[in-house]
């Protein structure tokens, strides 16, 4: 039998396994289809800010790769190895055993992580938004500093612990911002202090907030976060991080207690073991999504370096957009290498983007339309409903959605998530496990 392993179950590889399974299904084709990631499931990553912001249970933005990917063979586990050679992949079980699996086919999907930069306590002291166990710890993590601070006898320290930290002021991390803002908002008003109290510091290196939705959205934006208390500070960035205070750039010290880096992605570390022509250290492939001089083997998504055929000369950014549609390309063209149908050159113009800004606010430019305030905010909650790939969860964040109009967000702290759990580290693939 034919066997075909994809390495990832982001956009790219979930995409990728639900449409080559429905093309082979109708051929009655006798192929294997297995998919390999370290969970059992597709993260729809664009609301995480959401779930840290208290407004969207994680369970929501995860779609069960076994309720989802009928006819596919979910494995769950950590590629550390291809040989091209022997056509095997080796990976490691939640359980540290190596196993190996042969493939006639290797789709190379394995996403990106989250870009550091060598700054002295990034990795001890700050956290991320890659994964549900991320988003989580900062959710738990705000509302427990901020109940903290409520009987904290030192002011200074009380203080620290209401300053929130953000650093990328790119969609991800102004979106992070403004939930955090909400939800210390609903802590205030439930715990009796005052919103004002609470601190937010967004930081970027950039000239202007949001840049790819240019200067009108951005300029739009800027002023809803400044309207909700939130510092926005341009052409500045971490120069240290401690465990009770950030230095910054320009050598200015902010005491703080909750940071998080929110900067852009890059490659799987997957990506530079196996040995393959890269590029901006992202996986080259041609625009069949095909790695040349291997054949048999195909890349794309956040990992690959895509050729962007609307712009020569360009690779296709990291963005879900650009993910979800490689992954549909990738299942017709695994399949025309199979015998079945033709192969087809990825080609896909850039349809606008979505950012909610909290409460009421958004903006959005679909199909270069621009638009903020309600209209956006409708637009980009109803986006997102029909993107979600399963029923369930779009039933589930509409409700969400409909029970934040109504009622004050939930001020609870679960504590699911330990700060070892939201290590950068630990979103790249399985953590070791812990000693009982």
């Amino acid at each position: 039998m034919t066997s075909v392993v994809i390495v990832g179950s982001g956009f790219t590889g979930f995409e990728c396994a639900r449409n080559l399974a429905k093309k082979l299904r109708r051929q009655d084709a006798d192929v294997d289809i297995s998919i390999i990631s370290p969970v059992d499931y597709m993260l729809y990553t664009p609301l995480l800010p959401d779930v840290a912001g208290g407004l969207v249970d994680a369970r929501f933005v995860a779609i069960p790769l076994a309720n989802t990917l009928r006819g596919v063979q979910a494995i769950r586990g950590r590629v550390d190895g291809v040989d091209f050679d022997a056509r095997t992949v080796t990976y490691v079980d939640p359980e540290q055993r190596a196993r190996v699996l042969p493939w006639d086919r290797l789709v190379l999907t394995p996403g990106s992580v989250t870009r550091l930069f060598d700054v002295p306590g990034l990795a001890e002291h700050a956290r991320g938004l890659k994964s549900t166990a991320e988003a989580l710890y900062l959710r738990d993590h705000v509302l427990e500093q901020l109940e903290l601070a409520d009987v904290d006898d030192d002011q200074g320290r009380a203080a620290a612990r209401r300053t929130i930290v953000v650093v990328g002021a790119s969609y991800s991390g102004t979106e992070l911002a403004v939930q955090l803002r909400a939800l210390a908002d609903a802590a205030a008003k439930s715990m009796s202090f005052a919103p004002e109290d609470v601190k937010f510091l967004l930081l970027d290196m950039a000239d202007q907030v949001m840049p790819e939705v240019g200067d009108k959205l951005g300029a739009a934006a800027q002023r809803v976060l400044k309207s909700r208390g939130i510092e926005v500070r341009l052409g500045v960035t971490l120069k240290e991080v401690h465990a009770e205070h950030v230095v910054l750039s320009d050598g200015s010290l902010v005491r703080t207690h909750t940071v998080a880096w929110v900067t852009g992605v890059t490659g799987a570390p997957l990506i530079e073991q196996l040995g393959l022509p890269t590029e901006k250290g992202r996986l080259k492939v041609t625009t069949e999504l095909e790695v040349p001089g291997y054949p048999g083997v195909f890349g794309a998504g956040d990992a690959a370096a895509v050729p962007d055929v609307t712009q020569p000369g360009k690779i296709t950014p990291p963005t879900a957009q650009h993910a979800t549609r490689q992954g549909k390309v990738l299942a017709r063209n695994v399949a025309a290498s199979l015998g079945i149908g033709k192969a087809k050159t990825y080609k896909h113009r850039n349809m606008g983007l979505v950012v909610d800004l909290g409460p009421r606010y958004a903006v959005a430019n679909p199909l270069n339309v621009q638009l903020s305030g309600f209209p956006a905010k409708v637009v980009t909650r109803a986006y997102h409903i029909y993107a979600i790939p399963r029923f369930v969860n779009r039933w589930a964040v509409a409700l969400a959605y409909l029970t934040d109009v109504f009622f004050e967000r939930s001020v609870v702290s679960f504590g699911l998530s330990s700060s070892e759990d939201a290590r950068f580290s630990a979103s790249e693939g399985i953590p070791m496990p812990r000693a009982d």
